[in-house]
C-alpha cells in the first residue's frame, strides 16, 4: 500500500491528505435540514448529514489528492449512526480511488491490539466467508505500550499489505510534557523515532516502509532531526493551515527526492468556506471552496519544495 500511496502522490503532484473531521458547525444548514427532514432531527439525521457533507468534499477534491484521513472520534461521538457514516465515507473514498488513513490512534497489547488491527485493517471469517470491518488502508497508532502494542498491528499489516502511521511528535502545544522529556541526553521523541525506523524494517515497500510516523507541522526543527533518523519512513504531518503550519516550514519533513512526507489539512479544507479567504463561496458552494483550498495548498507546497 505504501507503493500505491507514493505513486498517487507522484501522479497528483500533491503530497496532501484531506482530514475528513466533520463537526456539526462545519456542516451547512441546507445539508443538515435535508438530512433532518429525511431521517429525523436525531442521531440518524446527523449521521446522514455527515455522510452527505463528506461526499460533497470528496466529489470536489478526489481528482486532486492522493488520500483522505477521517478522524474516527468525530464520528464516534454520534454513536452507531456516526460510525455508519464513517464506514460509508471510507467505502466511498476507496471507490473514488483514494487511499484512506483511519485516524484512530489505537494502542493496546496482545489480543486487544490484534483485535483493533483486525477491525480496522484486517478481516474475520464467519461461516467460511471473509468479512472486513472498517477496512482502511492505513491507521494511526500510539506506541506508548512499546513493541507488545505495535507488533500485532504490523503482523496484520503484513498479511493485508497495509500500513501504519505511529505517533512520534504530535502537533498539540502540551505534547512536550512527555514527548520532549530527556532520556539520558536525548528527548523521548527521538528514541521513539528510532524505534519506528526499526519497526519499519519489518515491513518494507520498494523504497519506503509501510510503517510511517506522525510528526506535527508545528515543530519543523524537530521534524528536521526526525527526518534524518527515519530516512525510509513516510511521515504524516498534521497541523498545516489551521494550526499554523505553512509550506515553507515543512520542507525538512521531505527527503531530497521530494517524497517521504504527506501533509494533512483538516478544517482548513473541509471548512474552507468559513474562512475569510474563501467566504465568497458561501455555504451552498462549500465543496467548491474546499477544492480551491486544496489547489492553493498544493501550490504552496510545490513552491516550498523547489528549495530541496
Amino acid at each position: 500500500m505504501i507503493n500505491k500511496l507514493i505513486k498517487k502522490i507522484e501522479d497528483s503532484k500533491a503530497p496532501i491528505v484531506v482530514g475528513l473531521d466533520p463537526m456539526l458547525d462545519f456542516i451547512p444548514n441546507h445539508i443538515l435540514e435535508r438530512a433532518y427532514k429525511d431521517k429525523g432531527e436525531n442521531l440518524e439525521g446527523v449521521g446522514e448529514a455527515i455522510w452527505k457533507y463528506n461526499k460533497g468534499i470528496v466529489d470536489a477534491t478526489y481528482d486532486l489528492i492522493p488520500a483522505v484521513k477521517p478522524q474516527v472520534a468525530m464520528y464516534e461521538q454520534f454513536g452507531i449512526e456516526g460510525l455508519i457514516a464513517y464506514k460509508k465515507t471510507i467505502d466511498y473514498c476507496k471507490d473514488k480511488g483514494l487511499i484512506v488513513i483511519g485516524d484512530v490512534k489505537r494502542g493496546d497489547i496482545g489480543s486487544t491490539s490484534k483485535a483493533y488491527a483486525t477491525g480496522h485493517l484486517g478481516k474475520v471469517v464467519i461461516g467460511g466467508k471473509e468479512y472486513r470491518g472498517f477496512d482502511e488502508d492505513f491507521i494511526t497508532v500510539n506506541p506508548y505500550l512499546g513493541s507488545d502494542g505495535i507488533k500485532p498491528f504490523i503482523d496484520v499489516c503484513k498479511e493485508e499489505n497495509k500500513g501504519l502511521f505511529i505517533l512520534v511528535k504530535t502537533s498539540n502545544p502540551s505534547s512536550g510534557e512527555f514527548q520532549d522529556q530527556q532520556i539520558g541526553d536525548r528527548p523521548l521523541y527521538e528514541l521513539v523515532g528510532e524505534k519506528v525506523a526499526q519497526w519499519g524494517e519489518l515491513h518494507m515497500g520498494d523504497n519506503y516502509s509501510y510503517i510511517g510516523a506522525v510528526v506535527g507541522a508545528t515543530y519543523p526543527e524537530m521534524g528536521k532531526v526526525l527526518r534524518k533518523l527515519m530516512p525510509k519512513t513516510y511521515i504524516l504531518v498534521p497541523g498545516y493551515g489551521a494550526q499554523g503550519g505553512k509550506g515553507e516550514d515543512l520542507v525538512h519533513f521531505f527527503n531530497k527526492d521530494g517524497l517521504g512526507a504527506i501533509i494533512n489539512s483538516s478544517r482548513g479544507i473541509i471548512a474552507a468556506y468559513k474562512q475569510k479567504e474563501y467566504e465568497k463561496y458561501g455555504p451552498a458552494a462549500y465543496a467548491d471552496a474546499s477544492r480551491q483550498a486544496v489547489i492553493d495548498m498544493r501550490e504552496d507546497l510545490k513552491k516550498a519544495l523547489t528549495s530541496l
